[in-house]
């Protein structure tokens, strides 16, 4: 029986993924976690194959909290889940120590897959995520927004997507001052000036549809 840990910071959406996966007939939640230091706990008295991690957390992304538990020489096999698209966050979270990327939208059937290749020892990689492999690959430098940190890039899809500061505060857990940081460190990054020049970079890398 593959053993896994569900970390999302919505109980309907970890209820979901219980069911999807319990139904599977070979895996079983052990534990569920709504933030990072719920997941620190239950990885102390939890033996798991696999943890099922959200990228937006409270307080600390999904991607940032793996980072953690990595270099603190935590053995996870993580299959991380996001809204946002593979070619979005897919690398990041590879680069990061996940065996997998997945969108939220993926069919039940593929999560199970992940789960089963990631438990096994193995990386899923979806087309998507191959694909901008690929890419990253031919072009050296990258493009520039694959230079923000993890939060800056979550502001920046939420500010394209139209979302006010206090918003996007809320929604990632910090204050309205630190995400106007983040937002001037996006603006100064990428050269722009505007909430609207920011919503068109997006739009036209494909960061948000």
């Amino acid at each position: 029986m593959i053993r896994v840990i569900v970390v999302d910071d919505h109980a309907l959406i970890r209820r979901g993924l219980r069911e999807t996966l319990s139904e599977s007939g070979d895996i079983c939640v052990v534990g569920e976690a709504g933030d990072y230091g719920e997941l620190r706990q239950l990885l102390r008295r939890e033996r798991c194959d696999v943890v099922l991690l959200d990228v937006n957390l409270p307080g600390r992304s999904g991607i940032d909290a793996l980072r953690s538990i990595v270099e603190d020489g935590l053995e996870v096999r993580a299959v991380v889940l996001s809204q946002y698209p593979e070619d979005q966050y897919g690398i990041r979270a590879l680069k990061a120590g996940a065996m997998a990327y997945l969108n939220k939208t993926a069919p039940p059937e593929t999560i199970v897959q992940a789960v089963r290749t990631v438990a096994g020892g193995r990386k899923y990689v979806t087309p998507e995520i191959a694909q901008a492999l690929a890419d990253s690959i031919a072009s050296r430098d990258g493009a520039p927004h694959d230079h923000l940190s993890d939060r800056e890039m979550q502001t920046l899809v939420l500010i394209a997507e139209g979302r006010k500061l206090s918003e996007i505060a809320e929604r990632l857990a910090l204050s309205p001052k630190t995400v106007s940081v983040y937002r001037s460190r996006v603006l100064e990054k990428l050269g722009l000036s505007s909430n609207a020049e920011v919503a068109t970079y997006a739009m036209r890398n494909g960061l948000i549809d």
